[in-house]
């Protein structure tokens, strides 16, 4: 079996047929995705303008990070769930849509910021978290990972008006 074959699979599962054709399903799921998603960008953005030093200055960046984190990974699992949920019920058109493609484009984009950040820009964090200004490289990654939100949330409110 090929993708092709796993995503029509996918989409006649009894659950993706159960959202497809129920009024009331798909709607709420929607709804509970778009929420997460609200969430999710509203809460890394709390993170991002601090690296940026755009916002919380007089706040440590280890808490900022402590304090809206565990908010921000809550609702990307929620996002992820409901996200996957919407996916199953049109699979196949979903995966060869150009924005849905781009929208997993930046999702990527944006974890590997996250990997990266926390693996290298943070190694010295103890000696610039209290500051005011923050290290270029922070500035850099806060400033990929707001511009990768915003335009998975572009993307992602295109998908609906492409898909066809």
């Amino acid at each position: 079996m090929g993708f092709d074959g796993f995503l029509n699979w996918l989409q006649g599962t009894p659950i993706a047929v159960a959202i497809r054709e129920n009024e009331i399903l798909f709607p709420w799921i929607e709804s509970f995705h778009v929420l997460a998603i609200v969430l999710v960008v509203g809460t890394i953005s709390i993170v991002d303008l601090r690296l940026i030093g755009l916002a919380s200055r007089n706040r440590a960046v280890t808490v900022v990070m402590r304090d809206v984190l565990p908010y921000t990974w809550t609702a990307f699992a929620v996002a992820a769930v409901t996200g996957s949920l919407l996916f199953s019920t049109n699979a196949l058109k979903y995966a060869h849509n150009f924005y849905f493609q781009a929208k997993m484009a930046l999702l990527l984009l944006a974890g590997c910021n996250m990997v990266i950040f926390h693996l290298v820009g943070t190694r010295e964090i103890a000696r610039w978290g209290t500051a005011e200004r923050t290290p270029v490289v922070a500035k850099a990654a806060g400033g990929i990972s707001l511009l990768a939100w915003i335009a998975v949330v572009a993307c992602g409110r295109w998908i609906g008006f492409t898909l066809h």
